[in-house]
């Protein structure tokens, strides 16, 4: 899984049980004590020496010619079937491929120490693009081959590599293929990017050099699948329950319901106070022109969240959480039942059409608008710089 799905207590679980997992490599925090208070250069420096001893030990092992590694997810009603490539920065500099999603300096810094400090990206960027004919006869013609890994996983999900050596199919079929777009991914990718210029001025006389490239699993959009990224608010913003639904029924029809889950969008489904609630805009406006307006996302941000409950800006407010996945409406309940929030929103999931839209026309998502799954692991491919 990547590294930043799990808590620290997990990961530390995690490691206690495999001492091989790459989490001490991604997430190399683990092998101090819960309670310890690490730098962050022996945090890098242990991760450095977590990946050297997975080398060492043939644990990974390095391939010495040039391949493309098909890569299919399957589980829990799902299957999606991509490629892991190295894919241009250049192109990524060039808008060739696409954003939808603000990144956080802290984070970006953060993980390019780390690719910097290990001399490899450790971790896939989960790229879509526009599945076309050529590249899915390539997909089917790599799966009916031998895997080099077929493993099953926690969560019911079968991860299964090939590798394929005619990489000329495949540099060809791809460049049939006018845009990518970033699925989950912006801060690694923003931090290769980082990394690579650090590294190109102390290499500047390397031509071929690995870090002009970063690793991504590329797979076509049709396959994909996005769940919802819901909402969280620990407090009702000084008004008393009475107060909140009659301000929130000026701008919503609110009826009582048992579905925890919209049926459509421009529907939320709401929980607080022990109920359910099913919130319908009251005046249904035509269609916003703009793709990111259209989002179920923005509708609660900037009719519920912004001016009801005083979060301006979900990416710095505390009072906000986000509940994504596969926690569902169950962690809805659990926390307005705990006390750790007053009020819990439930999305209509943001569809790949939305994404793609967005990101076509140079937008940004408002964040955590959308949660992939099944999630690409990380530790399969390694790409040293």
């Amino acid at each position: 899984m990547p590294f930043d799905v799990f808590y620290g207590s997990e990961v530390h679980e995690i490691v206690a049980r495999n001492p091989n997992s790459f989490l001490r490599v991604t997430r190399s925090e683990s092998d101090f004590p819960l309670d310890a208070k690490p730098t962050q250069s022996e945090i890098l420096e242990r991760a450095k020496e977590n990946l050297d001893r997975l080398i060492h030990d043939g644990v990974l092992v390095k391939d010495n010619e040039p391949a493309f590694y098909v890569y299919r997810l399957e589980g829990n009603g799902c299957r999606q079937t991509g490629v892991i490539a190295g894919c241009s920065l250049d192109e990524y500099e060039a808008g060739k491929i696409k954003r939808h999603e603000k990144t956080q300096p802290d984070k970006v810094a953060d993980r390019t120490q780390h690719i910097v400090h290990l001399r490899a990206q450790t971790g896939l960027i989960f790229l879509a693009f526009h599945g076309t004919a050529r590249i899915h006869e390539l997909l089917d013609e790599a799966v009916k081959g031998m895997p080099l890994y077929d493993l099953g996983g926690d969560n019911g999900i079968r991860h299964t590599v090939w590798k394929c050596t005619n990489t000329a199919d495949w540099i060809e079929a791809f460049a049939e293929v006018p845009s990518i777009y970033i699925a989950d991914g912006h801060h690694r990718l923003e931090s290769a990017l980082k990394a690579r210029d650090i590294l190109r001025a102390a290499n500047a006389n390397d031509a071929t050099a690995e870090f002009d490239h970063v690793l991504a699993g590329l797979f076509p959009s049709e396959d994909l699948t996005i769940l919802a990224y819901n909402r969280a608010v620990a407090d009702l913003n000084g008004l008393s329950p009475a107060e909140f639904l009659a301000t929130l029924s000026e701008r919503f029809n609110i009826e009582p319901t048992t579905d925890k889950v919209p049926a459509r969008h421009g529907e939320i489904a709401m929980y607080t106070g022990g109920k359910w609630y099913k919130l319908t805009e009251r005046v249904v406006a035509e269609e916003p022109s703009d793709p990111v307006d259209r989002l179920d996302v923005s509708i609660l941000q900037n009719e519920i969240l912004s001016p009801v409950l005083g979060i301006s800006d979900p990416r710095t407010d505390k009072r906000v959480e986000f509940v994504g996945g596969q926690r569902g409406v169950k962690e809805l309940e659990r926390l307005v039942e705990a006390g750790d929030a007053a009020v819990a929103f439930s999305l209509f999931a943001t569809t790949m059409d939305d994404l793609l839209a967005v990101s076509d026309a140079g937008k940004i998502m408002p964040p955590k608008s959308t949660w992939f799954e099944p999630k690409l692991r990380d530790g399969f491919i390694v790409n040293p710089i």
